[in-house]
């Protein structure tokens, strides 16, 4: 099968004193967002951390807001692209799926500090950015239905259940790897896409 790839899994670098100054306030966010919560931290707090003005700020982030937002949808700009590369390849319809089911696991694990940030406090969004968030995951989602759609149609993977219950199933364990995976466990983010996407295609074999 396919293997997802480590190169470029993760979005964000090292904090060093020459990042540019969008990538520095997003490091130093994320960091205090995880400290002391999303709503506790100020952006006098971020901008000091991060060594640069408000005005700065304002230039690169209209609000808190922006920054939280920024943090998830850089994660998932990048899972989108590389989901859509693979989807979109001539390989056979398992080998496409197990590669995107890989990925989306490894990404997910590479970036976890960013996504369980997010979505601890997402609730806390303005409504407009938690509707864009909804919609850019729903196309994902609708991606991965329609590979498992194309693989029942085909014969390659069984029909008896709802790829939505599917993509649903999945999904769900997905979201849930913020409760027990660390970076420093028995296996890697790869390794562990691997394992889910191996599983994710024996439940679809006829």
């Amino acid at each position: 099968m396919a293997r997802a790839g480590s190169v470029g899994a993760r979005v964000r670098g090292p904090e060093t004193e020459g990042e540019p100054v969008p990538q520095r306030l997003l490091s130093v966010a994320t960091k205090l967002f995880a400290e002391q919560g999303f709503e506790t931290t100020s952006v006098q707090q971020i901008v000091d951390a991060a060594g640069v003005t408000k005005g700065a700020m304002y230039h690169y982030f209209g609000s808190k807001d922006d920054l939280l937002y920024e943090i998830y949808a850089r994660v998932l700009r990048v899972q989108t692209a590389r989901m859509e590369s693979a989807a979109d390849s001539s390989e056979p319809v398992e080998k496409r799926l197990h590669a995107v089911a890989a990925d989306v696991v490894a990404t997910t694990a590479a970036n976890l500090d960013d996504t369980v940030i997010f979505f601890r406090s997402m609730h806390l969004l303005h409504p407009d950015k938690k509707a864009e968030v909804r919609a850019e995951r729903r196309r994902y989602h609708e991606r991965v239905r329609r590979l498992i759609e194309e693989g029942q149609q085909s014969g390659v993977f069984r029909s008896d259940k709802s790829a939505d219950l599917v993509v649903d199933f999945f999904f769900g364990a997905v979201h849930h790897l913020g409760t027990w995976f660390r970076q420093d466990g028995e296996l890697t983010g790869e390794q562990v896409g691997e394992n889910f996407a191996d599983l994710l295609l024996a439940s679809l074999r006829p």
